[in-house]
């Protein structure tokens, strides 16, 4: 009798120690689940420039963008742009050459002009390329590339219109490859001109990567320039305005027939003339460079002109000396020597982080005598170090990048 109830015991505890070891593993598998299904702290959502809820991980490692630099320039900003594993814009990986001859036969050079943030990651020019020149994108490249996000900016040259069919097929494509796609709107997906949307992809962008505090710095940053310019010149008269010109001196252009092409009423870059600086637009029609001719430059015949890439870059001093522009040196602007020239922009279908430096340099060419107190060399250099985090030496590197260094001496410009 003792030995069965000592045998009932031993059972009893086996059977404790049985259901003890089964509770220890189910708790073990409880919590295991419990981990899985908590994805507060595995990922984050954000809405993006269309209203979209985007889920995406909070720990992201591998990015790939379709923007000509405004992402990836935030990106370097920030400090994230090593998550970069493709990219789909094929302007991020070039530099560009350009050769003028003046009249008297001398030529200048222009070499190594590049994005700031190819000359700061220049491996970037390595990375897979899945957007081709005509807004193709390779799939199977993406794909490949497995990203963690990718950031679609519409507006840049490689996706450019926001009612493109193309535009919208592509966004929907590389959604269904099942990676999470933010989508950021560039300001001319919006029917008013306001650079403030640019501020609103910039906070998107520290979103994604939880970097909020750093993409704000840099947001109101960019404000501030504008700002800086719009409060010195909000105060001029109409009968004091300067009749302004952006004009690009386009090779294609003059091999057509014209003398070179001319920026609209319907432009950013007149809306930086007109709503910034606070100037006119000496071309008051409509139309994204458009051609004119010599004589049509000439019945303008504006105070100031600003240079900007037209079929490449082009310095004050092309206009000054070279031969084919020798039929409109009678042109006030030329006469007095106020040409400016904007940096040097591959692939500016859309503004980027630099969208002050044009502000500064039209409203600098302008009105100097409202902006006596800015050197616009130095106040690149300051511009660079703000914006990207970089050093003395590195701003004015990137300076040169942007072929702006005719800032350094504007008197090299008008010899």
């Amino acid at each position: 009798m003792k030995s069965k109830v000592q045998y009932i015991a031993v059972l009893g505890i086996l059977l404790c120690i049985l259901l003890s070891a089964g509770c220890t593993e189910n708790m073990t598998d409880n919590s295991i689940v419990s981990d899985d299904t908590n994805t507060d702290e595995q990922y984050r959502t954000v809405v993006d420039s269309r209203g979209v809820e985007v889920q995406i991980p909070a720990n992201i490692k591998r990015v790939a963008t379709v923007s000509d630099g405004l992402v990836e320039g935030v990106m370097t900003s920030i400090g994230v742009q090593d998550t970069l594993v493709g990219v789909g814009s094929s302007c991020l990986q070039r530099n560009f050459n350009y050769t003028y001859e003046t009249v008297s036969g001398e030529t200048y050079e222009y070499k190594n002009g590049m994005n700031p943030v190819t000359y700061l990651n220049p491996w970037i020019m390595d990375l897979p390329l899945f957007v081709s020149s005509g807004s193709a994108v390779n799939y199977e490249t993406l794909a490949s590339l497995e990203p963690d996000v990718v950031i679609v900016r519409v507006g840049s040259c490689s996706l450019r219109y926001l009612d493109d069919e193309n535009t919208q097929k592509s966004i929907e494509t590389m959604e269904s490859l099942g990676f999470p796609i933010v989508v950021l709107y560039d300001p001319n997906c919006y029917d008013s001109p306001d650079m403030a949307t640019i501020s609103d992809e910039i906070n998107i962008i520290g979103q994604i990567f939880g970097k909020e505090d750093e993409t704000q710095i840099i947001a109101d940053y960019l404000e501030e320039q504008v700002s800086f310019v719009s409060e010195r010149t909000q105060d001029i008269q109409a009968d004091e305005k300067t009749d302004v010109l952006v004009f690009g001196a386009s090779p294609k252009a003059r091999g057509e027939g014209g003398a070179g092409q001319v920026f609209g009423l319907d432009t950013f870059e007149s809306f930086f003339i007109e709503d910034i600086v606070n100037a006119n637009n000496a071309f008051q029609e409509e139309g994204y460079f458009k051609t004119v001719s010599a004589e049509h430059l000439l019945a303008l015949n504006p105070d100031v002109i600003v240079l900007c890439t037209a079929s490449g870059y082009h310095p004050p001093l092309e206009l000054y000396q070279a031969p084919y522009y020798q039929n409109l040196q009678e042109m006030d602007a030329i006469q007095n020597r106020r040409v400016v020239a904007l940096p040097w922009s591959p692939c500016n279908c859309a503004k980027r982080l630099e969208y002050p430096i044009d502000v500064m340099v039209i409203a600098t060419g302008t009105y100097p005598e409202l902006f006596e107190d800015v050197e616009l060399d130095e106040w690149l250099i300051t511009f660079y170090q703000n914006v990207y985090g970089v050093d003395v030496e590195t701003a004015k590197q990137l300076r040169s990048a942007q072929w702006m260094d005719w800032t350094i001496d504007e008197c090299q410009s008008c010899s």
